[in-house]
């Protein structure tokens, strides 16, 4: 057993539901840092919806206003920046995160104050990542919050602390696949390789998840030398 194996993206292809999912890495010529972020979605309040770039960050909106139901869980900030560090996640602790910083808290303590989703029987797992640039290069924390038991009794919670690795990313996802209840992801972030070109790899991440239950990719490539990025959104509304 190869514990070091570094995994295609593509291999999401054989799962029809990992739910919402964070890659952070380096690309293999290490000068540039990679951060993407996915949805998914089974119900159609979930599917209807898009990512926007506005506010110096990217949200999640209604593609259909009048087809809105319960916003509480699917609306939110998916993407923000505070002073050098980028801050990506599932649900509205990106909020939390954001003003825990502002507060002098860490990444980890801001998530102190924060849960898995309310949402039974799933309890679906809050995951997060935050970048740190510095000195021409970055280092980069992941972590995922998730109920210690079926009943949602207690919250278990796990952080991981990467220094960045040219050609190698950490991907972390809500679920191990479909199911009813849908089974929370297990163990650490898994090993995925980062691309140089960035449009190969939005392409290789858009293509691999499953047709039927993808909705939105966002992808962002930072140059480490200058600190000037690109960004993609790809939205299947359209």
């Amino acid at each position: 057993m190869n514990i070091y194996e570094i995994k295609s993206i593509e291999e999401l292809m054989d799962n029809p539901y990992p739910g919402r999912g964070i890659v952070v890495g380096k690309t293999p010529d290490g000068t540039k840092a990679a951060a993407a972020y996915f949805i998914m979605g089974r119900s159609e309040n979930s599917r209807n919806r898009i990512f926007v770039d506005r506010d110096n960050g990217i949200y999640t909106e209604a593609f259909d206003p009048s087809k809105l139901e319960d916003p509480s869980l699917i609306i939110y900030a998916a993407v923000r920046t505070f002073e050098n560090k980028l801050i990506v996640t599932n649900g509205d602790q990106t909020d939390t995160i954001y003003d825990g910083l502002a507060a002098g808290k860490s990444f980890y303590e801001a998530l102190t104050a924060r849960c898995f989703e309310p949402d039974p029987p799933n309890f679906t797992p809050r995951i997060s990542a935050m970048l740190t640039f510095a000195d021409g290069d970055f280092s980069y924390d992941m972590s995922i919050l998730k109920s210690a038991d079926p009943e949602g009794n207690a919250c278990n919670r796990f952080g991981f602390a990467y220094a960045s690795t040219p050609g190698l990313g950490h991907f972390l996802h809500t679920y191990v696949t479909d199911g009813n209840p849908i089974p929370t992801f297990q163990g650490e972030p898994e090993r995925i390789a980062i691309e140089d070109d960035m449009d190969v790899f939005t392409q290789k991440i858009w293509n691999s998840l499953n047709e039927a239950n993808k909705i939105s990719l966002y992808v962002r490539y930072t140059d480490l030398a200058t600190g000037e990025y690109q960004d993609v959104i790809l939205n299947k509304n359209v």
